[in-house]
């Protein structure tokens, strides 16, 4: 489960693992343990209007994600 600060106001959200060896990945003694972090960036299709090269245009309130929006989708979609 993510804590409300693992989320960003725009909707995006990260977090970290200990140990890679916790995604079911074999241990390798030559790579030894590391952790990762990920962070994951939603957006709704038409966000690239905003980053495109030609005629770009700014995005409207209704097309960006708020963070109780991220929230709920995480929950529905991993059950965390």
């Amino acid at each position: 489960a993510l804590r409300k600060q693992n989320f960003s106001d725009t909707g995006n959200f990260g977090f970290g693992i200990q140990e890679h060896i916790d995604l079911g990945i074999k241990y390798d003694p030559y790579t030894g343990i590391f952790g990762m972090d990920f962070y994951i960036i939603l957006e709704r299709p038409g966000t690239r209007v905003q980053r495109r090269r030609r005629q770009q245009a700014r995005l409207g309130l209704n097309q960006r994600i708020t963070r109780q929006e991220a929230m709920d989708w995480f929950v529905q979609k991993y059950e965390g």
